[in-house]
């Protein structure tokens, strides 16, 4: 599949020059305090490679984009011709064939609260989705409704949410406004943050890096961006923590084992000496990164896997089937996996989602030193020190005030009612400073909206409801979840009342909404209603701090680029 050609790059590559500015004030020469003091950032330069990776460059003057093949498409040649890897340069043409790997999702449908009151899911809080997304679009590609799971896009972003108080695990916010987009709908958002932390003051960490380090890691974009990442994540380590290094090919390797986490030089000199070639057998790596990561297992400490790969895994265990099984083994250890799925062209997205959420870990994509940044070192203690693990989220409907309600995206999330007290049944694990937000979109009991329902024999509605006695509230939030170091899983609820009914929406619930709108637009979905551009930028700019946050910008910036060049 060709690219497709963009026009008006300027202002996307005028937007990247102002983040890598912004970062590259802190990132070039800079010195961060860390865990075991300073340490010279100045290795590094932060810059925003999407735009030159896959051959493409730009026309100064004419501002267009154009094919360039000077470089090799080496994830094309690896399934067919593992010679290209040993050469430098390809001077042939090689078509930009693409056998990235997403999972079809279907939408959640309208549920009727008379037969349906109760919503399951577990947490998420991947990003892996938005990041993906974003890559696609400034490079050109075509986006595939598949590849967008709206959930990710939604908590890819930092919302204004209170801190948990006192000897709460969660704090927890609920609020609800009319839906800018169906004038017969509400949206209800729901959403709980964990108490952050300053990661100076974190638990020690045993960390696994786990390199893919195949042929088809050879792209700018994959293994030398995999290098760059890792670095700056062991800029921020200190005496007491323990690094191991695995990478697997057709075999795999033990490069460094249990060194301590202030011997920098060391650590990065075998993070920057490995390079690309052979096969994939993930599963070879995959068990000797959890066996090094038990023998050096720190007691109440940071326990973790963090795998690096575009997941094209070939020899060995490759059906998500069987790695579903492999780590869901492995988990049993207390040992944490972290996933970090890197380039495109030949990603498997599926399988890389199946080890996160199977792994009690978390799924980032990382396209650029940029996001590699957030994911790494801005939220190092949300994505790397785990507060809460399998976390779910019931959410029961009034009958007396709601209709009906769909939650719009959570599909691969979703858990059977009876799953939610079922502590055999795995959910979603949360880090320090990880919020998690929610949206529905609700039937309030007077729309002229029709919800298709099954009449029952039997009164599905508790009788309570119908005295009146909780006839102010609209839901009720209940969290389960269990500490990191327990099987035993804790119970708190929570109460949105008709007291939360905010006419516009918060500045959280516009922007969430403005993201899941963009979501809909995107899948050319059934139910995004009057949804178009306009409507997604008119939320998205009616938040106060739009400006100010530069993912919120960038996203901004996206919206306006995919709708000068569909």
């Amino acid at each position: 599949m060709r690219k497709k050609m963009l026009l008006g790059k300027k202002r996307c590559v005028a937007l990247t020059l102002a983040l890598v500015l912004a970062m590259g004030l802190t990132g070039c020469g800079a010195k961060e305090e860390t865990k075991s003091g300073s340490k010279s950032d100045e290795n590094f330069v932060y810059e925003y490679p999407a735009q030159q990776e896959n051959g493409i460059k730009y026309d100064e003057t004419e501002a267009a984009v154009m094919d360039d093949v000077s470089a090799p498409t080496y994830d094309v040649a690896a399934d067919c011709c593992e010679e290209y890897y040993e050469e430098e340069y390809y001077d042939g043409y090689v078509e930009d064939y693409n056998t990235n790997e997403f999972e079809a999702i279907t939408e959640n449908s309208w549920c009727s609260v008379a037969t349906t009151p109760f919503s399951t899911f577990a947490a998420d809080v991947d990003t892996a989705s938005y990041s993906t997304l974003r890559n696609d679009i400034m490079n050109g590609y075509e986006v595939y409704a598949s590849a967008i799971r709206i959930e990710e896009m939604i908590n890819y972003f930092h919302y204004d949410y209170e801190e948990p108080k006192g000897n709460e695990k969660f704090g927890v916010y609920t609020e609800y406004a009319d839906c800018p987009w169906n004038e017969d709908t509400q949206l209800a958002l729901v959403s709980l943050i964990t108490e952050d932390i300053d990661f100076s003051e974190a638990p020690d960490s045993n960390l696994v890096f786990l390199i893919d380090t195949s042929g088809s890691m050879y792209n700018e974009n994959k293994l030398p961006l995999v290098q760059q990442s890792l670095t700056m994540l062991v800029e921020n380590l200190g005496e007491n923590d323990r690094i191991s290094i695995v990478t697997y090919a057709g075999s795999d390797t033990v490069v460094l084992e249990g060194v301590s986490g202030d011997n920098y030089y060391e650590i990065t000199s075998a993070i920057d000496s490995l390079e690309a070639g052979g096969s994939t057998n993930g599963a070879a790596g995959i068990e000797t990164a959890y066996e090094i990561a038990e023998k050096y297992y720190i007691e109440d400490g940071n326990n973790r896997v963090i795998l690096a790969t575009d997941g094209d895994l070939n020899v060995g265990i490759t059906s998500e089937s069987q790695l579903e099984e492999l780590i869901v083994e492995k988990k049993e250890t207390g040992v944490y996996l972290s996933v970090l799925g890197f380039g495109y062209g030949n990603y498997k997205d599926t399988k890389l989602e199946t080890l996160a959420d199977n792994g009690n870990g978390n799924y980032a994509y990382i396209d650029s030193i940029f996001e590699a940044k957030k994911a790494l070192v801005d939220d190092m203690g949300a994505n790397l020190i785990t507060v809460a693990k399998d976390v779910k989220l019931q959410v029961e409907f009034n009958p007396a005030l709601v209709k009906g309600y769909r939650l719009i995206g959570y599909e691969n999330r979703a858990m059977a009612t009876e799953d939610f007290s079922d502590d055999t049944k795995d959910g979603g694990e949360m880090g320090a400073g990880h919020c998690v937000t929610a949206i529905y979109e609700i039937v309030p009991i007077d729309s002229d909206m029709e919800i298709t329902t099954t009449e029952s024999k039997y009164n599905n509605t508790d009788s309570t409801y119908e005295e009146g006695k909780y006839n102010d509230e609209l839901f009720t939030v209940s969290i389960r979840y269990k500490e990191p170091d327990e099987d035993e899983s804790k119970l708190s609820s929570y109460v949105c009342t008709t007291d939360d009914y905010n006419k516009k929406g918060s500045d959280n619930l516009r922007w969430a909404a403005s993201v899941a709108a963009f979501g809909m637009y995107l899948k050319d979905s059934e139910y995004m209603g009057d949804t178009d551009i306009d409507l997604i930028l008119e939320l998205a700019t009616s938040v106060e701090d739009y400006k100010e946050d530069d993912y919120k910008a960038e996203f901004i910036d996206m919206v306006e680029m995919y709708d000068d060049v569909r």
